[in-house]
């Protein structure tokens, strides 16, 4: 069902037309319900009405007026198809650390397992274009704190946040993706796979209706519900300007706590962590230091130099893998292979090779070296 079982589909559809207009907030919405009693209501309400509420202009009010609730019904018909949910600030399920940011969002639109919004949860970001040692580290922390029970939110972009929510997924934890487009839009499309298994065992959460295309002002607003999901944030490998460390930024606003995976200072990635470590955040060394920020007890964890523990990957061969990545597995497991020879083993085409490739190196399984040489991680 898409909506809490006690409220009216109408005022649902209403909320979801008001919010729809372009400029109407979560704070505006506040206003208007306030004021009309409920969502339907402010969306039929006289021009003049709505203009003089505090902060509403006469534009305003005629973007109202135009708004139908035949659009949240749309919406509401597609959420019931793909099998999400909507939660509205005063839904007993809306995140409860979502509500005290600021500017908290004025909905979420939720596919998957509702129930781990309310868990304790560590965000964990860096950048698409990782090196290895980010890659390790990604997968060491995520595994590592999601085999303690905390969920792993990440934003769903290739690189560093894919790693994490398939590391996290992989050890058998929980994982929330934070998206920037809607529901039934697959954004990087090579992520296709990601997304299946987070809505299987994790969630998806986005801001913006289903059907949306990503577009550039979406991914500053995604990072600060990364942020606000989580009781601490922790950055991988982010160069100055990056959107990780626009995540971080928001965690400071929100009043949480950030830390910083250490990084070679050659390393144009890691310039960014270690600016966030001079200026003070908390090195990540191992998933105890996040579980402390946490307030929850730590394990005996290795560092990335350590050995393998039980919250790290597994290093054997995944049970998921589909047949031709089981096929490329094997022929990697005594060495790496360059593509062509990978291509001549399996018996496929070079694109699906490349694809099912790309998919076990974001689940940060197999890494590829220079000259289109690819091995297990």
């Amino acid at each position: 069902m898409a909506i809490a079982p006690d409220r009216s589909r109408d005022e649902v559809a209403a909320y979801l037309a008001l919010a729809q207009v372009p400029g109407i907030g979560a704070a505006r919405l506040r206003t208007l319900v306030a004021a009309f009693e409920s969502a339907a209501a402010a969306l039929g309400a006289p021009h003049g009405a709505i203009a003089a509420l505090p902060g509403f202009s006469r534009a305003a009010a005629t973007a109202i007026r135009a708004g139908s609730p035949q659009s949240g019904h749309e919406i509401l018909d597609e959420l019931d198809r793909l099998g999400a949910c909507v939660l509205l600030p005063d839904d007993p399920t809306f995140p409860p650390l979502l509500r005290d940011v600021p500017d908290p969002p004025a909905l979420l639109f939720v596919w998957g397992n509702a129930a781990l919004l309310a868990r304790p949860a560590a965000g964990i970001v860096g950048s698409r274009d990782h090196s290895p040692y980010g890659a390790a580290a990604a997968c060491l922390l995520a595994a590592g704190v999601a085999g303690a029970g905390v969920v792993v939110v990440s934003g769903m972009a290739r690189g560093i946040d894919a790693i994490a929510h398939v590391a996290a997924l992989d050890a058998g934890g929980a994982s929330v993706g934070i998206l920037g487009n809607g529901f039934g839009v697959i954004y990087p499309a090579v992520n296709r796979v990601l997304y299946e298994r987070m809505v299987a065992r994790g969630c998806l959460v986005s801001e913006l209706p289903p059907g949306e295309r990503p577009h550039a002002g979406a991914f500053p607003r995604r990072n600060r519900l990364i942020s606000g999901l989580a009781g601490v944030t922790v950055v991988i490998e982010a160069a100055p300007g990056s959107g990780a460390l626009i995540t971080a930024d928001c965690a400071l606003d929100q009043g949480r706590a950030v830390l910083a995976v250490p990084g070679p200072i050659t390393s144009p990635t890691s310039l960014g962590c270690n600016k966030l470590i001079q200026q003070g955040a908390k090195p990540a060394l191992a998933p105890r230091d996040i579980l402390e920020e946490l307030g929850l007890p730590g394990t005996a964890e290795p560092t990335l130099a350590g050995s393998t523990s039980p919250g790290a990957p597994p290093r054997g061969r995944p049970p998921d893998l589909s047949d031709l990545q089981r096929s490329l597995w094997d022929a990697m497991a005594a060495e790496p292979k360059h593509v062509d020879v990978l291509v001549s083993s399996a018996g496929a085409d070079t694109s699906a090779v490349l694809t099912a490739l790309t998919e076990l190196e974001l689940r940060g399984v197999v890494k590829q070296e220079p000259g289109m040489v690819f091995g297990l991680a």
